[in-house]
């Protein structure tokens, strides 16, 4: 029986016109094997592929492999700005190694991560990146406890995982600074949620970095329940409440220092004018709010491709010793800080005037 003129095309085929072995063209394009055929070759071998329009059988290479060449990425919030360049540096790095991923997005639920991870399994995923584990995780360590998995963006308390995140420590080290070289003495915080290692760390950098400096006595603090700009303002509404004055805040990420802005405003308090406001992560649009915001910049992109490099080894070397990576961060400084000399002299009783405007 005569082949179809629209059968797909096999490495016999490739083969055959190239005048090569069949072994000679898998190892050219399999990437990790692709050293071990010349430049020239190659380049035939390419030319001939793509006259042809081959395409590899992943079902057979799973088979033969038991490998899909496939990773998992589960996010928190895809609507979340930061994490596009993140899920761009993962993509591209696996792409380097014949990787794709399949993404799926849990809206911040932890049990939604465990079903989104008991769905990924059964389709031969090779490992997985994380980027909405939380602190206490039982349900992502026993998940993942026979398969590769790095976490990225945060880290879970169980360091069995490797991970990939940023030098949060140092950027509210920065943040302060900055702020107590500008004469804040009272610096309040907006922190993240504490079961969730970037809200957690971040706030204990706060507090320990303000006694350091000889900055507060104890923290002037509201704790959101989410990294938006909705729990921003909830926490402004919460400090503006509260019995200790402040003349800037320093937010657990931009989202936060968005909505805290906006909740200010509503009372008649501008920043910087009144206030000085940071974040952190120095998502994309930061420069463009207004004020233009001072942030802690992080390298998303570059995150999520060393969480790509990192899974891809750890899967294709058989690693078992967990590595973490902790990228440096740097502080970009916009308009919502300015000097205490240059605003208002003295930490403003924000508490009675909210109240005496609300009772207006």
């Amino acid at each position: 029986m005569t082949k179809s003129k629209h059968a797909r095309p096999t490495l016999k085929d490739i083969a055959r016109e190239v005048g090569v072995h069949v072994s000679t063209i898998s190892r050219a394009l399999n990437p990790n094997t692709t050293h071990a055929v010349s430049s020239d070759l190659m380049d035939k071998i390419k030319r001939a592929s793509a006259k042809r329009g081959y395409k590899p059988n992943a079902a057979a290479y799973l088979l033969r492999t038991n490998r899909s060449r496939t990773i998992g990425v589960v996010v928190p919030d895809i609507t979340d700005p930061v994490f596009p360049p993140i899920i761009r540096g993962i993509e591209d790095g696996l792409a380097r190694h014949g990787y794709v991923a399949i993404l799926v997005n849990t809206d911040g639920d932890p049990r939604r991560q465990a079903q989104a991870v008991d769905a990924l399994l059964p389709r031969g995923i090779d490992g997985l990146i994380l980027a909405s584990v939380m602190r206490h995780d039982d349900d992502a360590a026993r998940l993942l406890a026979d398969i590769p998995a790095v976490t990225v963006s945060r880290r879970s308390d169980d360091l069995g995982f490797s991970s990939v995140v940023h030098d949060e420590d140092d950027g509210f080290y920065r943040v302060l600074t900055h702020l107590a070289s500008l004469g804040h003495r009272a610096i309040a915080t907006i922190a993240g949620p504490q079961t969730i290692s970037t809200g957690y760390n971040r706030y204990s950098s706060y507090v320990r970095f303000t006694k350091e400096f000889g900055l507060l006595e104890r923290p002037i603090a509201s704790f959101a329940r989410a990294f938006n700009e909705m729990e921003g303002e909830r926490c402004a509404e919460e400090l503006l409440l509260a019995r200790h004055p402040f003349t800037a805040v320093a937010c657990a990420n931009d989202r936060l220092a968005v909505g805290a802005i906006t909740a200010f405003r509503r009372h008649g308090i501008e920043c910087p004018r009144d206030v000085s406001i940071t974040g952190f992560n120095d998502m994309p649009l930061a420069d463009r709010l207004s004020p233009a915001l001072t942030t802690v910049r992080v390298q998303h992109y570059k995150a999520g491709f060393e969480a790509a490099e990192l899974i891809v080894d750890t899967i294709e070397t058989g690693a078992d010793k967990p590595r973490h990576i902790v990228l440096p961060v740097e502080l970009i400084v916009r308009a919502s800080t300015r000097s205490l000399a240059q605003a208002n002299a003295a930490p403003r009783n924000h508490t009675r005037e909210a109240k005496e405007e609300k009772s207006s």
